[in-house]
């Protein structure tokens, strides 16, 4: 079902906000994925349609597995043009922030989305922290995506969604979706996904573009992890996956090079928590990803700085990687017995 009718009131307000030709920024959080890439292009698509000037606004660019997206090669981004991507923000007379939950989590563009003039959130992480004129939170959505049909639908915009972007809406459902496996996939989910079928969206493609394009020095860089860098803790149903600094410079490292990694120790039999640490030069970044009814963003958010979904969440911890990976070790015990299968 969709978390949004017709007479919601937020639904009524974005209406309003969107009567007459609107200058709108589209803005999403650092190291965009597949679902922060396709809400923000899918939207921008339908707006354009609507008669709207829109940019879209990213605080460092994507991952080359995603840059074939339809829209994709006229974003701009904060890692390369800071000032004119603070200035966009600045002169839109609506902000939509897709997919994210708190300002911070636009990197360098923090000050620039705290500042917006309107702010229009769509989210579907936990704890939303934004100050915005018009606020939709759904942590029941699948992803961002799925609450930007719903949206559409229910403005009745639907006939607006082109294959372009049914191209990229479909494409941040597939991905947050883990295409169509996790738990968060529901009946509705799948008829969103079916819609944007009857719109364009043509899922072999869109799977073969995003899963199959990998590199050789990814593929390497993957085996080597599996065979040198894993470590299974069997008891607790747990693996833990680590890559360090030399390693990615041993294997080429490229910017998305390690997406989707952490789900690897998912496909062990018997393991209910998978968690990837990742040395970068500023700072440990760790994902987790779990199992039924075991919760990882309250252990983040706690100890890592961190947050997400229930099931999914992500956080980080100031080097070196040792001691990070000691200390979630020593958390793990206590976190896993009080939540029993």
């Amino acid at each position: 079902m969709s978390f949004v009718h017709r007479e919601h009131p937020g639904l009524l307000r974005l209406q309003a906000l969107l009567g007459g030709q609107r200058r709108c920024a589209i803005v999403t959080h650092y190291n965009p994925d597949g679902d922060a890439m396709g809400s923000s292009l899918g939207l921008a698509h339908v707006l354009r349609h609507m008669g709207h000037i829109v940019q879209v606004v990213l605080p460092n660019a994507p991952p080359p597995f995603l840059r074939w997206m339809p829209g994709a090669g006229d974003c701009i981004a904060a890692d390369t043009a800071a000032d004119r991507c603070r200035a966009t923000i600045a002169e839109a007379e609506i902000l939509f922030c897709l997919d994210f939950n708190r300002p911070d989590r636009a990197g360098m563009l923090e000050d620039a989305v705290r500042t917006a003039r309107q702010r229009v959130l769509i989210d579907h992480h936990q704890r939303p922290d934004i100050d915005a004129v018009v606020a939709f939170s759904d942590t029941a959505s699948c992803a961002t995506s799925q609450m930007v049909v719903d949206l559409l639908v229910a403005l009745g915009q639907e006939h607006l969604i082109d294959p372009d972007a049914a191209t990229c809406l479909y494409t941040g459902i597939m991905t947050d979706s883990g295409s169509f496996r996790f738990s968060s996939t529901s009946p509705h989910t799948l008829r969103m996904a079916a819609l944007l079928m009857e719109r364009g969206a043509v899922p072999d493609r869109i799977h073969g573009a995003v899963m199959d394009d990998h590199t050789e020095q990814r593929m390497r860089l993957m085996g080597f992890m599996l065979a040198e860098r894993m470590t299974v803790l069997q008891d607790l149903g747990v693996v833990v996956l680590v890559l360090r600094g030399e390693d990615l410079k041993r294997f080429g490292f490229k910017p998305g090079d390690t997406e989707g990694f952490v789900n690897l120790g998912l496909s062990m039999r018997g393991i209910r928590l998978s968690a990837f640490f990742l040395e970068r030069p500023d700072r440990i970044k760790i994902s987790l990803r779990s199992k039924g009814t075991l919760p990882v963003d309250g252990l983040l958010a706690e100890h890592f700085h961190g947050g997400g979904h229930v099931n999914a969440a992500g956080g980080h911890c100031e080097g070196p990687i040792d001691p990070c990976v000691q200390r979630f070790m020593e958390l793990l015990p206590a976190h896993i017995q009080a939540h029993p299968a």
